[in-house]
C-alpha cells in the first residue's frame, strides 16, 4: 500500500463512521484485468451502493477496505467457513443491511497484484451468483410489485428459475430483441410443479414495462490474461419514470443481475461455463454482443 493510505483512509472513516472506505488500486501486471480494474476505479459514488447486484462482487474491493473496530464488530465477523466461502461479499452485503455506507477515496492507494492461484479463485460462480439472487430478493423484489427481466435466453431464464415461487409470480414478462425469441411468443418453465405450467411473455425490449431486472452480455472483449466471452452486466438506469424502487436505489428503474465471465470478473474469478482455462493466447477481433441494449443509458 501507498505509504498516505492510512492517513487519507482514517480521514475519511472519521467523517464517516458506519461506512467501509476503499480507494482506487493499481494493478500488477498493469493489463491483467483492464475492465475489472476500470470498474473499481471509475464507479460514481452514487454507484457504490446501485452497482451492489452485479457479478463484480462489492464495490470497493476487499483489499482496500478501511473502517473503525467498533463498525468492523457490529457487522462482523467474516464467515471463517474456509475455502469457497465469499466471505468478503457476504460481510458487504450484512454490512449493507446493517446501514452501512461506502466511501472511496479517489487516489491509487493500493498496488493489487493479480495471482492466477489466488484463493478467491476457489469460489465457485454458483454460489456467488446464490448469494446474489438471494439479496435481490431480500432488499429490491419485495418493493416491486411486478417486474420485467430483460434477456430471455440463457441468463434471463436461469435468474427466473433461480427465484423464490413467490419472486417468480412478479415476472410479468421477458424482453428482448432477438426476433426468434420474441416470435415464440412465451417462455414455459417446465420444471414447475404449477399447474398449469407457469407461461411467460417474450416482448420486444419497447413494448415492455418497467421495473426491469437486466441480465445481459454487453460486449466481448479480448484480455491478455483471459479468454472467452467477458460480459458485462450492471446495474443502470433506464430512460423511464414511474416505476416502484427499492429503498437502497431511490433512483433505479432498472437493476443488472449476470455473470462476468474470465478474468475481469469477481475475484479475477475464471468460470467453467466460459470455456477453457485463463491464459495468453491470440483470439480473433472480437464484436460487440447483439444483446447490447443500447436503449438504457
Amino acid at each position: 500500500m501507498m505509504p498516505q493510505r492510512v492517513r487519507l483512509q482514517l480521514e475519511a472513516a472519521a467523517q464517516h463512521p458506519t461506512s467501509i472506505i476503499g480507494c482506487q488500486v493499481r494493478r500488477e501486471p498493469p493489463d491483467s484485468t483492464e475492465r475489472y480494474t476500470r470498474w473499481i476505479n471509475q464507479l460514481a459514488p452514487d454507484q457504490l451502493l446501485t452497482q451492489v447486484f452485479t457479478s463484480n462482487g462489492p464495490t470497493v474491493i476487499m483489499p482496500t477496505w478501511f473502517c473503525s473496530r467498533a463498525w468492523f464488530s457490529h457487522v462482523g465477523p467474516f464467515d471463517e467457513g474456509g475455502q469457497g466461502v465469499p466471505e468478503d461479499l457476504l460481510f458487504f452485503h450484512n454490512h449493507l443491511r446493517k446501514g452501512g455506507g461506502v466511501i472511496r477515496v479517489d487516489q491509487s492507494l493500493l498496488l493489487y497484484r493479480y495471482h492466477p492461484n489466488a484463493a478467491t479463485r476457489s469460489v465457485l460462480e454458483t454460489t456467488i451468483w446464490t448469494h446474489r439472487v438471494r439479496f435481490l430478493e431480500e432488499r429490491v423484489l419485495p418493493h416491486w410489485a411486478a417486474f420485467t427481466i430483460w434477456n430471455a435466453g440463457r441468463q434471463g431464464r436461469r435468474l427466473y428459475r433461480s427465484l423464490t415461487a413467490e419472486a417468480r409470480r412478479k415476472v410479468v414478462a421477458f424482453c428482448d430483441v432477438d426476433e426468434k425469441k420474441i416470435r415464440k411468443g412465451f417462455y414455459c418453465y417446465e420444471d414447475s410443479q404449477e399447474r398449469p405450467k407457469p407461461r411467460v411473455p417474450i416482448l420486444h425490449f419497447r413494448a415492455a414495462r418497467p421495473p426491469f431486472v437486466i441480465c445481459v452480455k454487453l460486449v466481448s472483449v479480448r484480455c491478455s490474461h483471459s479468454r472467452g466471452h467477458a460480459s458485462t452486466v450492471r446495474l443502470v438506469q433506464a430512460p423511464v419514470v414511474g416505476s416502484q424502487t427499492s429503498d437502497m436505489q431511490p433512483d433505479i428503474h432498472a437493476l443488472g443481475l449476470g455473470r462476468l465471465r474470465g478474468a475481469a470478473g469477481y475475484g479475477e474469478r475464471w468460470s467453467p461455463l466460459s470455456g477453457g482455462r485463463p491464459g495468453c493466447r491470440r483470439r480473433p477481433p472480437w464484436r460487440p454482443h447483439k444483446m447490447g441494449c443500447t436503449s438504457v443509458k
